[in-house]
């Protein structure tokens, strides 16, 4: 079975193996890509994108990924136009879009939507981004890249910089790293640092608010933009909007071969003078999405073969329905009928088994 008809909810559901296979289709996705060869491996599949929330380049990647390999694409962008403006579920809304279509992308600004659409959907469903959590293809494809242009992750130093709590795509990025041997520093004003939730035990992370200090030490500079549309108060945004900018002044003091990416949108983090500095490449990055998504679609459905590879090993946790999440942003307080469900880990600690936050009795 392995990645077949599996669900990626977040970046722990793909083992080190199977993201080496999704490398390998990949890479094989970009050739057929140059050569136009790959219009026929999906024929006859529907994807359905459901987006709750704005997207750009995840979205458009997807449904470009879907037509490139010959299937189809049906879903929508605005949620007020469906029956959730009616006060449809997120269960019943998914119930129904996976009678129609083979495999479902969703992204919910709720934390742990996914985990809930996965549980009531028939068929796969992908996490196009839920809340602040994660967004596992993201980190898939800013890995692809660094596996493609750089030759291998080993080895790297690698600093994630900007709004590093609510950056769902850095949580999902640190998740991954764990994989390989490299050096993480984490770059941002003390109230914006990583929350405790995505590191994993014995996962070693240098903190700093003075990207300066640190700059000439990296090999890759991963960008994020300060959130808005996390914060409860705008003047709290203002206050860390524009904290960090690179420019070709601050790039003085950066290696030659640093790789400056960011999963976009960008906001004012990076000048626009900096985009023909040949380190910077962010816009390549963003379009490696495309083969990455292929791949991973053609694994999840199936058409490729991943049977022979160990999937992630399951977590040792015992569950208690006692209490319910005490974090305002997860789906459990928006979707009354999901039951509490808290997952007791063999260490002691306790999850939110939707959200992942650390829960307290």
């Amino acid at each position: 079975m392995a990645l077949a008809h599996r669900s990626i909810v977040t970046i722990d559901d793909v083992s080190v193996e199977e993201l080496f296979r999704i490398f390998e289709v990949a890479e094989r996705m970009c050739v057929e890509l140059r050569s136009r060869s790959s219009i026929h491996h999906a024929l006859g599949y529907l994807l359905a994108s459901l987006f709750f929330e704005p997207s750009t380049r995840t979205r458009l990647s997807f449904e470009t990924a879907m037509h490139r390999l010959g299937g189809r694409v049906i879903g929508f962008t605005d949620a007020s136009m469906s029956s959730v403006a009616k006060g449809e579920t997120l269960a019943d809304t998914v119930r129904i879009v996976a009678s129609y279509a083979d495999i479902l992308v969703l992204r919910h600004p709720r934390e742990g939507s996914v985990r809930a659409a996965a549980d009531h959907s028939p068929v796969p469903v992908i996490n196009a981004g839920d809340g602040g959590h994660e967004h596992p293809t993201q980190t898939l494809t800013d890995l692809f890249m660094l596996h493609y242009e750089r030759g291998g992750i080993d080895g790297l130093h690698i600093g994630l910089c900007g709004d590093l709590k609510y950056g769902r795509t850095v949580h999902s990025l640190l998740r991954a790293l764990r994989h390989f041997d490299v050096r993480l520093t984490c770059i941002a004003p003390k109230a914006l640092q990583l929350p405790p939730e995505p590191f994993s035990p014995g996962q070693k992370v240098e903190c700093t608010e003075n990207l300066e200090e640190v700059i000439g030490e990296l090999d890759v500079l991963y960008m994020t933009r300060i959130q808005k549309e996390r914060f409860e108060d705008p003047k709290e945004y203002e206050r860390y909007k524009g904290t960090y900018i690179i420019t070709p002044e601050l790039l003085e003091r950066a290696k030659p071969d640093l790789f400056i990416m960011h999963p976009l949108p960008r906001v004012d983090e990076i000048s626009y003078r900096v985009d023909t500095d040949h380190r910077a490449v962010y816009f390549g990055q963003a379009a490696y999405g495309v083969p990455v998504r292929m791949a991973l679609l053609l694994l999840l459905l199936g058409l490729e073969d991943s049977s022979d590879l160990p999937p992630p090993p399951p977590p040792q946790v015992e569950y208690r329905h006692d209490f319910r999440c005490s974090n305002p942003r997860c789906i459990t307080h928006s979707e009354p009928y999901l039951a509490p469900k808290v997952e007791v880990r063999s260490s002691g600690e306790m999850r939110c088994a939707y959200c992942q936050r650390f829960a307290s009795l």
